[in-house]
């Protein structure tokens, strides 16, 4: 068995990282905190934390702190249970694309009771999974469908992206390429390659996918970031660069004539799945169950055929 204050101790120097930042937080010494971590790591019989700035786990590290969140989750649904109020809400860390976030899975949070505290991790959808690796969340919208260790996983949908950029830009940049025409989706995809597009953040990768579906080898020449999902469509209306827009929001701009569809009849849809800690509590079980009710019907649920 391994000490529930020592797991709560490598938590939380994984969670600060710094030994200093989590002797604070646990009010205890700096020297306490790198005490009860040696032990924990003699127990394991291996290094848990790498003493980094940040301190990052281990592999093992990663096992170990989400044995710490599933215990401390554990013991509050015990408290619940044997009616024992007052003591701490049910903590809810969860992690979320930038796109689901402003769209669908507000729904979900609307839906939160007063009795649990959500905590969201704002991640691009390829790096969620990663947060579940190493114990920072309980759940986790994903790209990634392969279940991580200790976790289940469900598939929610596809959701959709279209290449859109402003009229402005079309002119500037692609007035020589005949946008939807059939037999054109390479000469397209050399245009948009050498043109200035709009990624979320350099892990965004929607763009270069696109365009290599559409039959570019190459990369793209320059990618500006903007990691806001509001002012990330307002720049690509304003003409700094083209982009994939989610389908909700192209089908509310493209009919005003704020953005034009570079690509009519092309698109990227992008499966996405719920993973959470195979360890069942009240908060989880019913968080997991809104977030697939909403999910299925925001979400394509059918791959369709580009």
């Amino acid at each position: 068995m391994y000490d529930a204050e020592q797991l709560t101790t490598l938590a939380a120097v994984v969670a600060e990282g710094t030994f200093d930042a989590a002797a604070q937080t646990l009010h205890v010494t700096p020297s306490a905190v790198s005490q009860r971590v040696r032990a924990l790591e003699q127990h394991a019989g291996q290094v848990l934390v790498l003493r980094t700035r940040p301190c990052r786990p281990t592999a093992a590290g990663e096992v170990l702190v989400r044995l710490a969140g599933q215990r401390a989750a554990l013991d509050t649904e015990a408290r619940h249970a044997l009616g024992q109020l007052g003591g701490p809400a049910d903590r809810l860390p969860v992690a979320v694309n930038a796109d689901s976030l402003a769209t669908w899975f507000v729904q979900v949070l609307s839906s939160v009771g007063d009795d649990v505290t959500v905590e969201v991790h704002r991640e691009d959808q390829d790096r969620t999974a990663q947060l579940l690796r190493d114990g920072t969340v309980m759940a986790a919208v994903t790209g990634d469908g392969r279940a991580v260790q200790g976790c289940r996983s469900v598939p929610l949908g596809s959701a959709r992206y279209r290449a859109m950029a402003s009229a402005s830009f079309v002119a500037r940049h692609l007035a020589d390429v005949p946008l939807g025409a059939s037999g054109e989706r390479r000469r397209l995809a050399r245009a948009l390659a050498t043109a200035p597009a709009v990624a979320f953040t350099a892990e965004d990768a929607l763009q270069h996918r696109f365009v290599t579906m559409l039959g570019g080898g190459a990369g793209l020449r320059r990618v500006h970031h903007v990691p806001s999902s509001s002012a990330y469509v307002s720049v690509v209306a304003a003409g700094l660069g083209w982009g994939m827009v989610s389908e909700q929001e192209a089908d509310q701009l493209a009919p005003a004539g704020v953005l034009v569809d570079l690509a009519p009849g092309s698109w990227l849809d992008v499966p996405l799945w719920w993973q959470r800690w195979a360890v069942r509590t009240r908060a989880l079980d019913e968080l997991s169950d809104r977030v697939v009710e909403v999910a299925r019907s925001a979400l394509r649920q059918a791959p369709v055929a580009v």
